[in-house]
């Protein structure tokens, strides 16, 4: 049985300020610039560093493409690669769910950001019935397994869940609804997962409690203030990724803006 309190132990009241956040957003995107250019070996002593691979799931405007906006933006795009998923095509699903992954997961030295992931077999594919309940059962094992292999391999692993509230989400959608220039972002897909979200809420906090593992542990990240989330995952992916480096045997030079709490 899964621990059905994860999400409510995440606290929405986290803020931040725009002013605070530009700040400490700039800080932090030079920062992740020198550890991504020690990882590639175009500074230091010239060894590659570990894959990074960078995993979003959260709820429909949640606020996940602004997160990852700001996370590479201070990036040359050359050093990194940002993927989405939809829908697997005919041919994919020909194959296990893993499959059409596993071309865009980065090597040495190497950045990936997944928008959306092999998580919708336990999320989207269990509610709207697209896996069989023994299908999405299977999932979670294999899901673990496969990720134990990267992390063994020397992946750095790291795992987004943008949580807000029923009522926050409501509100964005209204607004994605009333502006002409984003509301293409807005489908009818996204009322009817909506209206399943209790269906979500218990198939997420499944999800967080059995592949929350010791080599890639969930990060549950209030997204009700996108000014702190946009932070908070920019911190989360510095601190991982100075870890990994360590790790390795690669020297990080301290930084002054390099304080990302506990």
């Amino acid at each position: 049985m899964a621990d059905m309190d994860k999400l409510d132990q995440v606290d929405l009241s986290l803020k931040m300020s725009a002013a605070q956040s530009e700040e400490r957003v700039a800080a932090l995107q030079r920062r992740l610039l020198h550890l991504r250019l020690l990882a590639g070996g175009l500074v230091g002593d010239g060894r590659l560093g570990p894959p990074l691979a960078i995993l979003f799931e959260g709820w429909d405007a949640a606020g996940k493409g602004g997160a990852i906006k700001r996370l590479v933006s201070g990036l040359d795009p050359r050093h990194f690669r940002v993927q989405s998923y939809a829908a697997p095509t005919d041919r994919e699903k020909r194959h296990h769910f893993l499959w059409r992954f596993d071309p865009n997961l980065p090597g040495w030295g190497g950045m990936a950001l997944f928008d959306r992931t092999w998580y919708g077999r336990v999320l989207v594919e269990r509610v709207e019935g697209f896996a069989t309940e023994k299908e999405w059962k299977r999932a979670y094992g294999q899901i673990v397994a496969f990720e134990r292999i990267l992390v063994a391999e020397g992946t750095i692993l790291v795992k987004f869940w943008l949580h807000i509230s029923s009522k926050e989400q409501l509100a964005r959608f209204e607004r994605r609804r009333d502006d002409p220039l984003r509301r293409w972002k807005l489908t009818d897909e996204d009322w009817r997962n909506r209206d399943k979200r209790d269906a979500y809420v218990d198939a997420v906090n499944e999800m967080v409690d059995r592949t929350d593992h010791k080599g890639a542990p969930w990060d549950l990240i209030a997204a009700e203030s996108k000014h702190y989330a946009r932070v908070a995952v920019l911190e989360t992916v510095c601190r991982r990724l100075e870890k990994g480096l360590v790790n390795c045997g690669i020297q990080v030079p301290t930084s002054k803006g390099a304080d990302y709490g506990a």
